[in-house]
């Protein structure tokens, strides 16, 4: 792990349970305990392809102090894409993902969030329909409650194949052929509806520039934590994670730099 300077506390070790704070995400978390929260679901930024009232975000402090305030076995998911200059991807989340490592994370998995449909039409390159889910790690996850709704071609029979297992001595072993299940756990790959009234029913929501869908957050918060669990989102922007984490009976915090964002979320709470 690399020595990054932690920025130094402001505020004490206050967790502002079920609150939205407007604010700058990395002096606000700066003044939370250490190891206190279990999942953190966010998406930066995206290079530069919204305007975000004019904020900058720093990335390196924000990532430190997401490190240090993440439980020993704390997830968190960075939902992340690139935007293109002249006629180059950025490379912005690869270079997001290494700094993840170098600060200690691990790089549990790399997920795609795939759109029903692209923004803009490319034309010398294929329509951009996905976005990475960076699932890093404090250590080996605590939590991973598989979501099981992939259903399968051949319930119901039998496995074919070859059912062994090698022993310590190397002597193979035939064990019995296993039952399919009519629903076997999902891939990497999630795909998701995106457009008005369609990623949430909260037309309040579209009064924020970029949003993810209900779903999105929902899969996540179920897959990495359990009820009662402390579910975080730094830059919490139309309040997607805040929202599916009160429906999940989880706990939440929501940070964003901007007063209009925040109450755009506290109305979704509220509803």
């Amino acid at each position: 792990m690399k020595d990054y300077p932690p920025l130094p506390p402001k505020v004490g070790p206050i967790l502002p349970i079920n609150q939205i704070i407007c604010g700058d995400c990395v002096e606000v978390m700066s003044g939370y305990p250490s190891d206190s929260i279990d999942l953190t679901i966010t998406s930066p930024p995206y290079d530069k392809l919204r305007d975000y009232q004019g904020y900058k975000l720093d990335i390196l402090h924000l990532i430190t102090q997401l490190y240090r305030v993440t439980k020993k076995g704390g997830v968190v998911v960075w939902v992340v894409g690139d935007a293109t200059v002249k006629g180059s991807e950025t490379g912005t989340s690869f270079k997001q993902a290494l700094c993840f490592m170098d600060i200690g994370f691990n790089l549990h998995d790399t997920m795609i969030y795939e759109k029903n449909s692209f923004s803009n039409p490319s034309f010398n390159r294929y329509h951009q329909v996905w976005e990475y889910m960076f699932v890093f790690s404090k250590g080996k996850p605590k939590t991973f409650n598989p979501i099981k709704d992939k259903k399968n071609k051949y319930a119901g029979q039998r496995s074919w194949g070859k059912n062994t297992i090698r022993q310590k001595d190397g002597i193979l072993i035939e064990r019995p052929a296993n039952i399919i299940n009519e629903y076997g756990m999902r891939h990497n790959i999630w795909k998701f509806n995106t457009g008005g009234n369609v990623s949430t029913k909260d037309k309040i929501a579209f009064k924020h520039p970029a949003i993810f869908p209900d779903k999105l957050a929902r899969d996540h918060i179920l897959s990495w934590s359990n009820e009662g669990d402390l579910v975080l989102d730094p830059m919490c922007g139309s309040g997607t994670t805040c929202k599916m984490a009160k429906v999940l009976n989880r706990k939440y915090i929501g940070i964003d730099m901007s007063e209009e964002y925040c109450e755009i979320v506290r109305e979704r709470v509220r509803d």
